[in-house]
């Protein structure tokens, strides 16, 4: 698997209809594709003293799945925030390449 487009993450300042928590990431989130909303946004609205770095709380992200996110993280100009992989082979990386916030999910096995 190559990159496949998955949501496009868009900071918030104001709750929305619909928005899950995520206690352990301080962080109100919606489903993208929920609702039919075609355009696939993940609406985020961070809470201070999450994991978060601040310029994540501000900028807007494209957001891909990957199996293998290391070659991409490997080309990237910056990492911003990483999860590392975790015990199913899954990762969370936020990395800016050519000046564009991009989420890299790498799949769990």
């Amino acid at each position: 698997m190559a990159l496949e487009l998955w949501h496009i993450g868009v900071p918030v300042t104001e709750k929305r209809p619909g928005m899950n928590y995520a206690e352990d990431m301080k962080l109100w989130l919606s489903n993208p594709g929920e609702a039919g909303d075609e355009y696939m946004f993940e609406y985020l609205k961070f809470e201070e003293g999450g994991p978060f770095p601040e310029v994540m709380h501000r900028t807007p992200h494209v957001a891909y799945k990957t199996a293998d996110a290391q070659p991409y993280i490997d080309a990237a100009d910056q990492i911003v925030f990483d999860t590392g992989i975790n015990e199913d082979g899954g990762r969370m990386t936020f990395v800016f390449k050519d000046g564009i916030l991009l989420e890299l999910f790498q799949v769990a096995e």
